[in-house]
């Protein structure tokens, strides 16, 4: 009876049943055949409600939404492009910096490509940049950000792991911390490929102008504070995760409905029922995800894993590199939100089997999420630049494979040497 469930869980899953529904099928399935009451599922579905950092999820979800609704991109992108334009390439860094900040406090990769393509991309075509570099650049850095706070997947990978209490105990601050330096890292090696690209100053530089730069900065003097003051709030240690998602939620609100008037008061219950449409979606997934993690630790099944990769992978120079591959493979077929509740209770107690840390993992995850974002065939930037821009599949992957080298190799430098991920964690 139990293998007719099994496969039936199988044959819904390649139909394409829901993810929750099939995580809750497999859970269900488990229990039943070890003989544990099903109550244990409700159990575990209740014990997501008493996560503390479950506030801080709808709360920044909320927030993301309010700036990608109102004209924050616009905004961003002017201040940038008036700070740094006047540089060598001055737009393309433009274009890197405005798409890490903003997919950062969206917390959607699609957001960022649909809300600032259409102000980056005819610009760098009419700033000199050839089309094949703008698309290019627009796609794969519409993944950016993810690695810096308040990124909802670095909380809901906190959150999941943290659930699963191996390795060395950390907080979702550490994740944040984390994340500084590799972003960095890969902002640096796509903006010195640029330079490299366009050296010979074969595109025209646009002079400085400090009125320009005072006006934007007047433009955009309410949303400005916004990073410094979540950053500064949560590292100083001046607000818990919860209360600067909550301090961010109002702020927005105020800033874009009050102030810039860019969202009508009426137009507020939209924002939050399609925000938390997203969120009870997320919810959802990761309640069904905890029972079956809950089921995939007693049935001992992350120790079995462990014990069948060290037969064959003694290394952990070894394993890094097959979880890489891997975690590429699945960043292209699967969303990022799914990735994290189904993969990261099987391999985050592996990784700690092979000492590496909980906070490095999660960045080594979320750091081939970006890239499995425009991975082709199937990266779903790739599509939504597609349907965006009106443009081929097989143009926009010629144009996405040398930023994607660049970030492989960014990629190899943070997997395998875990200053850059753990140089802020206590």
């Amino acid at each position: 009876m139990i293998w007719l469930g099994i496969c039936l869980v199988i044959l819904a899953a390649l139909a394409g049943a829901p993810l929750f529904a099939v995580l809750l099928a497999g859970a269900m399935l488990g229990f039943l055949a070890a003989d544990i009451p099903l109550a244990i599922v409700a159990i575990e579905v209740y014990r997501i409600v008493d996560t503390p950092l479950l506030v801080a999820l709808p709360l920044f979800t909320y927030s993301g939404y309010m700036l990608a609704e109102a004209k924050t991109s616009e905004r961003l992108v002017n201040v940038v492009q008036s700070m740094v334009g006047g540089l060598p390439s001055g737009l393309a860094v433009v274009g890197f910096v405005a798409c890490a900040v903003f997919t950062a406090l969206t917390g959607a990769s699609g957001v960022t490509i649909v809300a600032l393509g259409a102000l980056l991309l005819p610009a760098l075509n009419q700033a000199g940049y050839d089309e094949k570099f703008s698309l290019g650049l627009v796609t794969t850095s519409g993944s950016l950000g993810l690695l810096l706070v308040p990124s909802v997947p670095l909380i809901i990978y906190g959150i999941v792991a943290q659930q699963l209490e191996v390795g060395e105990p950390f907080t979702i601050v550490d994740l944040f911390k984390a994340g500084v330096m590799p972003l960095l890292l890969m902002l640096m090696m796509l903006i010195g490929w640029t330079l490299w690209r366009h050296r010979g100053g074969v595109i025209p530089k646009v002079p400085f102008s400090r009125k320009k730069l005072l006006q934007a900065i007047k433009a955009a003097r309410w949303e400005l504070p916004l990073p410094v003051f979540i950053l500064g709030g949560i590292y100083s240690g001046i607000f818990a995760i919860s209360e600067a998602a909550a301090m961010t939620a109002l702020y927005v609100t105020v800033v874009e409905v009050l102030l810039y008037k860019d969202v009508a008061v009426r137009g507020i219950p939209k924002v939050m029922i399609d925000s938390m449409v997203m969120v009870g979606g997320i919810l959802l997934v990761l309640g069904m995800a905890l029972a079956f993690t809950n089921f995939l630790v007693d049935a001992e099944v992350p120790q079995l894993l462990f014990e069948l990769t060290q037969e064959h992978i003694k290394s952990t120079i070894g394993f890094l590199l097959l979880l890489n591959i891997m975690l590429l493979v699945l960043g292209a077929m699967l969303d990022i939100f799914s990735a994290l509740v189904i993969m990261v209770p099987l391999l985050l107690p592996v990784a700690v089997g092979y000492g590496i840390h909980p906070v490095h993992l999660g960045i080594i995850f979320l750091a081939n999420m970006q890239i499995g974002y425009f991975t082709p065939p199937i990266g779903m930037n790739l599509f939504i630049a597609s349907h965006r821009f009106k443009k081929p599949l097989m143009e926009l992957y010629a144009a996405c494979w040398p930023f994607m080298v660049v970030l492989l190799i960014a990629l190899l430098l943070i997997t395998y040497i875990p200053w850059f991920s753990l140089a802020f964690v206590q």
